[in-house]
């Protein structure tokens, strides 16, 4: 029973309760749209140098914050350009940060093998495109 229980998924976000975004904030989303062909690895997310979570693939959660400028990054083993973003929230705002890796940024190919490092980027979506998106993505929790 443990190990069923170990690999049981969260319910998706579009059959999960939200609560409403507190009065005076305004709430960030981030999720990862599965693909079967994506890495599995997990990358720690930032705003402003605080950690906010651990995007997993297929997986998506909140975090409530105050109104301000905020800039999200990710955790990544290859550098590239366009990684992190910005996002500038008014209270009552919802904001939704995707985040997308790229496996093939950072390979080796040594004797017989190849080994390749997961590069993460952090993009801000249009409302209207991340909803449709998010919608069966595994819900990981919230503020």
């Amino acid at each position: 029973m443990a190990t069923i229980a170990a690999c049981a998924r969260n319910p998706p976000v579009g059959s999960v309760s939200v609560p409403p975004i507190p009065p005076g904030e305004a709430r960030v989303w981030f999720y990862r749209v599965y693909l079967p062909s994506d890495t599995l690895n997990m990358t720690k997310v930032t705003m402003n140098g605080v950690y906010a979570g651990y995007a997993q693939l297929g997986g998506a959660f909140y975090r409530d914050v105050p109104p301000g400028i905020y800039h999200v990054e990710v955790e990544s083993h290859g550098k590239d350009f366009n990684q992190s973003t910005n996002v500038a929230l008014v209270p009552g705002q919802d904001a939704y940060i995707k985040i997308e890796s790229l496996g093939s940024w950072s390979t080796f190919v040594g004797a017989g093998f190849v080994a390749a490092r997961d590069t993460f980027y952090a993009r801000l979506m249009l409302p209207q495109i991340a909803r449709s998106e998010i919608v069966q993505s595994f819900f990981d929790g919230g503020s």
